[in-house]
């Protein structure tokens, strides 16, 4: 009877229930709460992961910014400013680009329209459209661009430089060999960016700006943001190669990108983080979805990991110690079975007591 007793007793105490619980009460808890403060979280593995992040990369343009572009000014260097305006619209009504769709309604606004026929149209990613018009070849995009088909940009220098400066976007029109016109396009940084990016490095998580625009807009932008490390200049098949480098350096990255073109960012990060009104391949791309559009829920989302990791581990002790206490004592007759039972049942309440009190927890 004695012996009875005494297996009764280690079998009881021993049973893993608690341990069992410990993971997926906190997983459940910690999911649930993300999803009230916003973030969709598309598997446990994604919630661990966050908290271990030590880098986060960041796309510029709807991400950093609020991704509402205004043409802020324009240049006609040469020939009818009509013909540059209905030459612009001609083209950029073929993309989709927040760009593109910038300078659709400046020139809508000032009551142009598109009556040019192309009679040819391509779309070079990464730099701009080309086609031609009554036999003469046209090209719409940025200087380095125009730079490498060899225009000779002296003229306009001085204006690239100062709009650059100024943090502007500028899209020159090239005809028949020669450049035309030139738009400046502003995105101002949303209202959060800059307490977000103090926050994530206050936590010792470097932020990264990734844009393919040029680097005077692009340093112009981090300084307001308050970011130090800028990769400028990038074309959107290079955003992932981009992230892979920070990798090798032994980073835990972090992509949070709206586009489609950050989509492969987003897959190569080891979490991609999708703003909640971007496009529908950027969310399905992602591991975490920022469903209000709010940078703050970024830091939640890491906030919201290191909260459930730390809540794993205490769960993980409490379901032990009972075990590391009870046994002992079971197996030298020390513990009665129906104590072993009380004990064993207590452990797996205070589990998921321990659980739910994340639910409380402020991120």
């Amino acid at each position: 009877v004695f012996a009875l007793t005494i297996t009764i007793s280690v079998l009881v105490i021993a049973c893993p229930c608690a341990l069992g619980l410990a993971t997926p009460t906190s997983i459940m808890v910690g999911s649930g709460l993300g999803a009230e403060h916003g973030v969709l979280i598309k598997s446990a593995e994604y919630l661990e992961k966050a908290g271990k992040l030590n880098a986060v990369v960041m796309d510029k343009t709807g991400t950093l910014t609020q991704g509402v572009l205004d043409v802020t000014a324009f240049k006609n260097y040469s020939g009818d400013e009509a013909r540059n305006m209905n030459l612009m619209m001609a083209f950029e009504q073929g993309t989709s680009h927040p760009i593109a769709k910038a300078m659709v309604y400046y020139g809508e606004d000032r009551g142009y329209k598109s009556v040019v026929e192309l009679e040819s149209f391509a779309d070079v990613p990464g730099k701009g459209l080309q086609g031609s018009y009554q036999g003469v070849s046209v090209q719409l995009g940025h200087s380095r661009w125009m730079k490498e088909l060899g225009y000779d940009l002296s003229a306009v220098e001085d204006d690239i430089f100062t709009y650059e400066s100024q943090g502007a976007s500028v899209s020159l029109l090239a005809v028949d060999g020669m450049i035309t016109a030139l738009w400046a396009v502003e995105d101002e940084l949303r209202p959060e960016t800059a307490s977000v990016v103090k926050e994530l490095q206050s936590q010792g998580i470097e932020v990264w700006m990734l844009t393919g625009d040029n680097r005077r807009t692009a340093e112009y932008i981090a300084k307001q943001a308050g970011i130090s490390h800028v990769i400028a200049e990038v074309l959107p098949q290079d955003k992932a190669s981009k992230v892979k480098e920070l990798q090798d350096k032994g980073l835990v990255v972090g992509m949070v990108g709206d586009g489609i073109n950050d989509a492969p960012a987003l897959v190569t990060a080891d979490i991609g983080f999708a703003i909640g009104s971007g496009t529908d391949i950027a969310v399905e791309a992602a591991d975490i979805v920022l469903v209000r559009n709010d940078l703050h829920t970024l830091v939640q989302a890491v906030r919201l990991s290191r909260k459930t990791m730390t809540n794993i581990k205490q769960n993980l002790f409490w379901a032990l110690i009972f075990n590391c206490i009870g046994i002992p004592l079971a197996a030298v007759g020390a513990l009665n079975p129906m104590i072993a039972g009380t004990a064993m049942a207590f452990s797996s309440v205070t589990v998921v007591s321990n659980s739910l009190r994340l639910k409380r927890a402020k991120i």
